[in-house]
């Protein structure tokens, strides 16, 4: 990752690596996509999006992602610009940009199909895309479960892992997609794999049961602190989220808002909780900011484009604070505009003071 003209970027906050894609989301909620009439565009991808999300955090970001030789490319890369992403961005020749669309079934069910066959340029990523010493000058370093469902983007996710500096945090998004993996049943060893080199675990039962073998959020908890990493995150949905340290626990109540789209939520939670950590806030407002972020995001239709600031994530948190049992639930106020973001390149904790 270089800066204009060549010049070697400044040390990064975050640099993700992993997928990105077009979104198309419907527009008419409550049906199935046979009778959608209209989408919305949007950014998406779950590396892009933690990239994205962290960025309105104020940290400088970048992501290592791969794009086709197609109309598509243009705008992620343009839309990365815009978001204040510094992008890694790899053109696969033969290979096209994938596009996902759902449906939207509030408040749990939002089918995914992703067009990616025979193989999306993400899962091309080789050594040769990695800048290695800015992995290394990175503060945090996110990788995610997709990114080790097959080769080469296997060892380069491990690869890049492995080059973060002996004071950066690696995190492991578990991201579990089966539909990725050549053989799914391999999982579970690709996992225990990329949690030695992390420090910090982050996934959802669902993910939980294929990484360390339960469902359970407590005994998941314990089981990703025993192989190595300091802190683990296991996010529950309606029932809320559940962080754990070896001297630490933290529980946190799902807040209560009318859900519009589900699927950028956790990713949302994911930029929240790379900016709390990098900024050394307490474990609790990490945890509690990260909820709101995702409880946010889950009010609003798109991923990336809906990713909120923190003035919005406090907003919704007061207002949270001062809901009843028995009143409806909170509506989300669409995103404001945004102006250009300009990438900054002093620290997290300056950005977050």
């Amino acid at each position: 990752m270089t800066g204009h003209g060549g010049n070697p970027a400044p040390g990064h906050d975050l640099i993700t690596l992993g997928r990105v894609g077009v979104d198309l989301y419907p527009q008419q909620t409550g049906v199935p996509l046979a009778e959608v009439r209209t989408f919305a565009k949007s950014l998406g991808g779950t590396a892009t999006n933690v990239a994205v999300a962290a960025a309105r955090h104020g940290l400088h970001t970048a992501v290592v992602t791969g794009v086709g030789d197609d109309p598509w490319a243009p705008y992620v890369r343009s839309a990365l610009r815009a978001f204040g992403v510094d992008g890694g961005v790899v053109t696969v020749h033969g290979q096209q940009t994938p596009v996902v669309f759902c449906e939207i079934h509030p408040p749990d069910d939002f089918p995914i199909l992703f067009y990616r066959r025979p193989v999306a340029p993400d899962q091309c990523l080789t050594a040769e895309a990695l800048d290695l010493p800015a992995l290394a000058r990175a503060r945090m370093v996110w990788i995610t479960g997709g990114g080790l469902a097959v080769e080469p983007t296997r060892s380069t996710t491990l690869l890049a892992a492995a080059q973060a500096g002996p004071a950066a945090e690696v995190v492991l998004d578990l991201d579990w997609r089966p539909s990725f993996w050549a053989e799914p049943h391999t999982a579970a060893h690709w996992y225990a794999q990329a949690l030695r080199t992390a420090t910090v675990a982050v996934g959802n039962r669902d993910e939980t049961e294929v990484a360390v073998g339960t469902r359970d959020p407590d005994r998941a908890a314990d089981l990703l602190l025993e192989r190595g990493v300091r802190l683990a995150v296991v996010k529950q949905g309606p029932d809320g989220v559940l962080a754990r340290t070896a001297h630490e626990e933290v529980r946190v109540a799902s807040l209560p808002v009318r859900v519009v789209n589900g699927l950028g939520a956790g990713d949302a939670f994911g930029g929240a909780l790379a900016a709390g950590l990098l900024a050394g806030r307490p474990l609790r407002e990490v945890i509690e900011t990260a909820n709101a972020a995702g409880a946010l995001v889950a009010g609003r239709l798109a991923c990336a484009d809906d990713m909120p600031e923190p003035r919005e994530i406090r907003a919704l948190m007061a207002r949270a604070y001062r809901h009843r049992p028995g009143d409806p639930p909170l509506a989300v106020p669409p995103a404001p505009p945004r102006g250009p973001v300009h990438t900054r390149t002093g620290s997290a904790r300056e950005a977050m003071a």
